[in-house]
């Protein structure tokens, strides 16, 4: 009685709550008086004409918090003809573990019904999600409800008498919300497992994990879980709340540690939220196997679950002030759902009202949070997207003038050719500079570089968009040039090649001028293999230098020549 009397107040005068018929739905909290009773021994026949040891409860409407032991709970009843009929008595909190429910008329007990979430479902008076029994009022007589209320969790009691229309509406309102919000979880569940499995991408499983602890927690708090997933099903029943609590907070370290550390960085951060998640396995191995039971497990879970958050928060705000993108759906999403957590905290200890809006903020706030990690994941797939690219494009690409390099050369030249239409040929144009040497010697590699550069954007400003244009290193270009109608259309493509080099390069502050010789080879007249085109090209350039340089040439074979 000394921890009960630390959050009810004294005794009141009785306050009937009164059924007139103008309203389809009455709160019974104003009406509803308390009794804990720690050693459970007190009767309901014990209990009906005390009502002096009966109190007001103080604090947050419809919520106790922690009462350890029994609560009995006393509501009065006055029924005006207008009122009598068909009623429903509704304790909208799924997790209650069990109520033993006594309506009397003067004396006597008119309605005996136990209800609670460890009961067999088929055993409710109504099968519903919710603890809800039909009671049949009189008109003109005032009736005693009695409920004897124990559970290992809150005694959260939002207590409602309403009409089977207003009730059943309610709970088919209840129904698609819970739909609703358990259906955008279950879709973001299955998608992360498909992206995980196909993906193979260990971020989606660990999504998946920290997802499918939200879900089952969510099942459980709203009832769905007891009434259409697991039933009967009791361990589930009395152990899914902290269960789900660990699952999903060994989801959130390893998520949040792969999602914010990097390669060769935060390296201690890493290690301690590995060892969280290690921890937090340890501890839900430990509680499923009866290591430690739910009321133990309580306090120790309710804080432990908040640490991937607290530890991962200096992370992500250090990664949104150098202005990662990944660093502010962290922020919002954590300042959401430390919101929503705040909300059921006070809920728990019976300093916030529980009422429809708070007793779902916490589903709302994760919700949104399940949506922003959702972006954390695109924003991050599209990261490594684009860091594969630049990998690829790097293999493929020569980092000085960002041409194709060799084998950039060899992938689009094999492309072009297998394109390559019926009587339309394929030119491979191998271009030496002519000068080059004098200016990289004289002006220094600096200027030498920066005229490569230079050549390399003339030369892919004149080539087609479909046109491969490689350097082979050193002064050696390379252009493609697909879909020619005839040899004299490939001579006339090197001839534009060699005007490029009539006009002088401006290289920080000189006027320089270069030449070039070009050779080439025809497909498929001159060959049908890269490399074979390549060397072709290279050999008719070749023959260009020793015919004067600065002129344009055609491979042409030896007679008997192979090759």
């Amino acid at each position: 009685m000394a921890l009960f009397a630390a959050f009810a107040g004294p005794a009141l005068a009785e306050d009937r709550a009164l059924l007139d018929g103008r309203q389809d739905a009455v709160h019974l909290w104003p009406s509803l008086q308390v009794l804990h009773v720690p050693d459970g021994r007190h009767r309901a026949a014990d209990l009906a004409n005390a009502p002096e040891r009966f109190a007001s409860p103080a604090g947050a409407t419809a919520t106790l918090g922690i009462v350890r032991g029994p609560l009995w709970l006393r509501i009065p009843l006055a029924v005006s003809p207008e009122g009598a009929g068909e009623w429903i008595l509704d304790i909208d909190y799924a997790p209650l573990d069990r109520v033993d429910l006594y309506l009397l008329a003067g004396d006597a007990v008119v309605r005996q019904v136990a209800m609670g979430s460890t009961l067999p479902f088929a055993e409710r008076p109504l099968q519903a999600r919710t603890h809800a029994v039909p009671l049949r009022l009189e008109a003109r007589t005032d009736y005693l409800l009695l409920a004897r209320v124990e559970t290992d969790g809150p005694m959260v009691l939002p207590v409602f008498l309403e009409r089977p229309a207003a009730f059943h509406a309610r709970a088919v309102g209840e129904q698609m919300l819970q739909g609703l919000l358990n259906g955008v979880a279950l879709c973001l569940l299955v998608y992360s497992l498909v992206q995980w499995i196909y993906l193979r991408d260990a971020l989606y499983g660990k999504y998946a994990l920290m997802i499918g602890g939200g879900v089952m927690f969510s099942l459980l708090f709203s009832g769905i879980g007891g009434q259409y997933v697991w039933r009967d099903w009791q361990w589930m029943n009395q152990h899914a709340v902290n269960l789900s609590a660990l699952v999903g907070a060994g989801g959130a370290f390893l998520f949040i540690e792969q999602a914010l550390a990097r390669p060769g960085s935060l390296r201690r951060f890493g290690l301690a939220m590995k060892a969280g998640a290690a921890l937090t396995g340890l501890l839900a191995v430990g509680y499923v196997l009866g290591g430690f039971g739910t009321e133990q497990a309580a306090p120790v879970i309710n804080i432990w679950v908040l640490l991937p958050l607290l530890m991962g928060i200096p992370v992500a705000v250090q990664r949104t002030w150098r202005g990662d993108p990944l660093g502010l759906p962290f922020v919002v999403a954590w300042a959401l759902y430390l919101c929503g957590s705040a909300v059921m905290v006070g809920i728990v200890n019976g300093r916030v009202p529980a009422n429809v809006w708070t007793l779902h903020a916490f589903q709302f706030a994760a919700t949104v949070d399940m949506l922003i990690f959702l972006r954390v994941l695109g924003l991050r797939t599209a990261a490594l997207a684009t860091e594969a690219r630049q990998l690829r494009a790097l293999a493929r690409t020569d980092p000085l003038t960002g041409l194709l390099n060799r084998r950039g050369l060899e992938s689009g030249l094999k492309s072009a050719l297998a394109r390559r239409a019926r009587n339309r040929l394929v030119a491979v144009y191998l271009l030496d500079l002519d000068g080059f040497k004098p200016v990289n010697d004289g002006h220094g590699h600096d200027v030498g570089d920066a005229l490569l550069a230079a050549v390399a954007q003339r030369l892919r400003s004149t080539a087609r968009i479909d046109d491969p244009v490689a350097r082979l290193g050193g002064d050696e270009f390379v252009i493609v040039s697909a879909g020619l109608q005839n040899a004299e259309a490939a001579e006339t493509r090197g001839q534009a090649l060699m005007r490029v080099f009539e006009t002088p390069f401006e290289i920080r502050g000189l006027s320089l001028t270069l030449g070039a010789t070009v050779g080439y080879a025809l497909a498929p007249a001159d060959g049908q293999e890269p490399e074979q085109l390549v060397n072709r090209a290279d050999k008719a350039m070749y023959a260009g230098k020793q015919a004067g340089r600065r002129c344009l040439r055609r491979y042409a074979a030896a007679p008997g020549a192979q090759g």
